[in-house]
Formats: structure tokens, C-alpha cells, sequence
């Protein structure tokens, strides 16, 4: 199974979904899950991880991970050459470096990367920018220009970005 996860921070609140899918072309989910969490730390420049990787590990107790399972997160997994990593590596670190996990992140990062590969879909001339940790970034970059979807957006992920984005305020955690 693929989980791939999104937050959208609120006022006062943050909201993550996550799409499970059987196949990296798959047109619809498996499952969905979604939770509302209480932010727990201010947005720091550099340090995204801090606001975004509590939310993603709460939402991952609802689920049952399996040894051939994958995750996907909106954002990087390395930043740089020199090891430096984003939101996906802190993951993986944090689940013990079983999961692989794939980022995909819409928009660019200045420092060179070695192992960050853009991905063009569709008509569209802006392109992902994807990296991987615990599966081969090559393969990673074919899969998602595989996926299901005409445009920039794979269709799945796409739905998780507007699942993240309709409030529902009834389900904050305190």
C-alpha cells in the first residue's frame, strides 16, 4: 500500500489527511484517513519538520503499517548534498528507517542535491521535485510520472491537497 500525507495549518489548528492506495497508477484510494491535531509549535524557517512530523506520526497510529508499504510526503526527504534532510527523512528516521519514504514537493530548493529529481507531467512546464530515502530515486521519478492524472498533479494527490484543505473543525484533538 501507498500513504501519502498532507497537512494544512488552520488558525488554530492543523489538519492532515492521508490517501492509501493500492498502485502507483491507481485513479482511486483505498482508504482515507484524517485527523485534526492542535498546532504544537510555531513555523520556523529551515525547520519545517518541527511543525509538520507530529502531525504525520499522529495520524499514523491509525494505521497498520505493512513491511512492503510506502510513504509519501508533501515536501523534501534530503535538502543537500551534505546529508541534510527535510520533513521525509525525519520521518523515516522516526519510524526506524523501515518505510521508505518519497517526497514530492511543488516548489524548488536552492541547494544542490544529488539525489532530488524533477518530474514533468502532463502538458505542464513547472515541474515536482522529487527525492526518496529507502527506494531508488529513479525508480521513484517513473512511478510518479506514471501516475494516474493528465496534468502537473497525479489525481490522487491532487484530492489529498483539497482533502486538506476543507475545514472541519469538529475533530481537533486537545
Amino acid at each position: 500500500m501507498i500513504y501519502a500525507f498532507d497537512t494544512f495549518y488552520y488558525e488554530d489548528f492543523a489538519k492532515t489527511v492521508c490517501i492509501a492506495f493500492e498502485n502507483w497508477n491507481s485513479e482511486t484510494e483505498s482508504f482515507i484517513f484524517s485527523e485534526n491535531t492542535e498546532i504544537s509549535s510555531d513555523y520556523e524557517s529551515g525547520a519545517f519538520y518541527k511543525r509538520e512530523l507530529p502531525c504525520i506520526l499522529s495520524l499514523l497510529k491509525k494505521i497498520d503499517l505493512k513491511e512492503s508499504d510506502l510513504i509519501i510526503v508533501d515536501g523534501y526527504v534530503t535538502l543537500d548534498n551534505t546529508g541534510k534532510i527535510g520533513l521525509g527523512g525525519y520521518l523515516y528516521e522516526s519510524l526506524n528507517e523501515k518505510y521508505p519514504v518519497i517526497g514530492i514537493a511543488k516548489n524548488g530548493f536552492a541547494s544542490d542535491d544529488s539525489q532530488r529529481r524533477t518530474v514533468c507531467r502532463g502538458e505542464s512546464k513547472t515541474p515536482l521535485f522529487l527525492t526518496a530515502i529507502g527506494f531508488d530515486v529513479e525508480d521513484a521519478k517513473t512511478n510518479v510520472e506514471n501516475m494516474h492524472g493528465k496534468f502537473r498533479m497525479p489525481t490522487l494527490l491532487k484530492k489529498l491537497d483539497q482533502l486538506t484543505r476543507e475545514k472541519d473543525e469538529l475533530n481537533v484533538i486537545n
